[in-house]
């Protein structure tokens, strides 16, 4: 049941705007995760989810920071 809910709840999120809901398998994987954890109330408007996600660009995975496009964090020496 969980896992049928979780499905609709990724459908929803990716189906609702052309800019997040169409992008690339490998853009939903990379996203979906950071999306549940720090955007989860704004399901399923994509917009606000996209919105939410780069408000917490500094939280995210490094996969999803990549596939937003964010620049990558300089390392410290």
């Amino acid at each position: 049941m969980r896992g049928s809910i979780g499905l609709a709840v990724l459908v929803a999120l990716f189906a609702a705007t052309p800019a997040f809901a169409t992008g690339t398998p490998e853009q939903r994987a990379a996203c979906s995760d950071d999306a549940f954890r720090f955007c989860n109330d704004y399901v399923p408007d994509a917009f606000a989810v996209e919105r939410c996600l780069r408000a917490h660009i500094s939280e995210l995975s490094p996969a999803c920071r990549k596939e937003l496009g964010a620049p990558r964090k300089a390392k410290r020496s």
